[in-house]
């Protein structure tokens, strides 16, 4: 059985296709943002998933799952706590109008 090596905070963007989410601004310029702010402060690395929508018309769902990955649990709350913060929460709306919901991964 695998384990987790480090923190893993998820932050997911639930919605309808048709919802704006600028996928090209997430990922060529919020995720880079984030590594860039949050780096010296332990995020090790932030992946993003795009979950296939089986109706593309009319199924609300996940949108966009981005997976971070921290050096500890310190880093975690030094990341979110940074002065850095309110700028990285600030260009969320410059992609979507969609408020993230930060889910933390637990050992069982």
């Amino acid at each position: 059985m695998s384990r987790i090596a480090s923190p893993t905070v998820y932050v997911t963007y639930k919605g309808a296709p048709n919802d704006r989410f600028d996928r090209s601004h997430y990922v060529e310029h919020h995720l880079p943002l984030v590594m860039q702010a949050w780096r010296r402060y332990g995020l090790e690395d932030v992946a993003a998933f795009f979950p296939a929508l089986t109706d593309v018309n009319t199924r609300v769902g996940t949108l966009v799952i981005c997976e971070c990955r921290f050096r500890d649990e310190a880093a975690v709350e030094a990341c979110f706590g940074s002065p850095e913060a309110a700028e990285v929460m600030a260009d969320v709306q410059t992609f979507t109008d969609i408020s993230p919901t930060r889910l933390r991964v637990a050992r069982l």
